[in-house]
This record gives C-alpha cells, sequence and structure tokens, in this order.
C-alpha cells in the first residue's frame, strides 16, 4: 500500500486517488433502536396517561436510546477511491481499515427480510489472501456499491 500518514495518524491518499463513493450507515440501519424509543415512549405515555410515577425514566430512555442513534449513525464512514476501500472513523477521520483494491479477492451483499424492505445490507470485502475482511454494514443500495467495486478492481 502507499498511502502514507500525516502528524495527525490520518491516512493521506495519493494525488491521484479519487473517492469514488463515501456514505454512513443509513438512517434505516437502526430500525431496531427506533423500534425499543417507541416502546419507551409509549410506557411514558401510559404512565402519563394513569397517573404513575416513573414517567420520567422511561422518557429519559427513549431520549437515550435517539442519542444513541445520532452518535452511531456517524460512527464509521465507508470510501471507495480508485485505488483502495476504507472504512474510517466518521469523527476523527482516522482510518480504521484500508484494502488496496488489487488485493479483493470477493464482494459479497448480504440482506435480511428487513434490510432488503428498506433496501439496505452489508457489503463484505473480503481479501486475496483471506485474512482481511472489511464491512460496510448498513449501507444503501449495496448492490449498487458491489457492482462500483467490482467494476473498479478489474
Amino acid at each position: 500500500m502507499n498511502r502514507g500518514s500525516n502528524e495527525a495518524g490520518r491516512m493521506v491518499m495519493q494525488t491521484d486517488e479519487v473517492v469514488r463513493w463515501s456514505a454512513y450507515p443509513s438512517w434505516a440501519h437502526f430500525t431496531w433502536l427506533y423500534f425499543f424509543c417507541l416502546v419507551a415512549l409509549g410506557r411514558t405515555l401510559l404512565a402519563l396517561w394513569w397517573g404513575m410515577s416513573g414517567w420520567e425514566a422511561w422518557l429519559g430512555g427513549a431520549t437515550a436510546l435517539m442519542l444513541c442513534v445520532v452518535v452511531l449513525h456517524r460512527w464509521a464512514q465507508y470510501c471507495v477511491t480508485s485505488r483502495h476501500v476504507i472504512v474510517k472513523n466518521g469523527y476523527t477521520g482516522r482510518d480504521l481499515q484500508v484494502l488496496a483494491l488489487e488485493d479483493i479477492a470477493d464482494v459479497t451483499v448480504y440482506q435480511g427480510p428487513i434490510a432488503q424492505f428498506f433496501d439496505i445490507g452489508t457489503v463484505v470485502i473480503t481479501s486475496a489472501s483471506g485474512d482481511r475482511v472489511l464491512s460496510f454494514r448498513g449501507v444503501r443500495e449495496p448492490e449498487v456499491i458491489k457492482t462500483r467495486i467490482d467494476a473498479l478492481k478489474t
């Protein structure tokens, strides 16, 4: 790999390396957190309706779950450049995992029934040696991303 790092520890792209695609996980990837938030909000409303104490705790729990969604949404940033596939920390910009396009052996898409409904999925990229695996979790249109990576690696 021909990527150098600067003083902040961030990887520096070569001058001829172009970002072809970049995204964060889809908001729909966190559907399960929305569900539990709605349950907590429902409990809050029931407690208020029936005049019970403890509704503040349920409201606090729902708020905490929504804050988790906001934090987790930007936790990872996925990039495909003209030379590499990269998983970055969305807050610091540091490269967490990098795989050169010429080192990619297989690109696979995994989608469950709910993910298919929301058109999101996980793109799993395996190195030729098989010792490294990158996952783009909860990305929109995973088949399109797979096609882009396959086209770039040839």
